[in-house]
């Protein structure tokens, strides 16, 4: 194997690395956008149903 193999190869494997490495990210971020936006659904859903407890609150004299 000569020189310009090794280099291609290494040129191979870190270009490999660098796509599994961006992959991960990618993975990363969006499992922090779908947390993120289940807990907006979940802040949503709760303060409607503080604001249907409140209402039904008002009624049930």
């Amino acid at each position: 194997m000569g020189i310009k193999d090794q280099f291609d190869d290494k040129a191979q494997e870190l270009k490999d690395k660098a796509k599994q490495a961006m992959g991960e990210k990618k993975d990363q971020a969006q499992e922090r956008a779908r947390q993120a936006q289940d807990k907006g659904q979940d802040e949503t859903r709760r303060a409607q149903q503080e604001a249907q407890d409140r209402f039904d609150q008002d009624y049930d004299v």
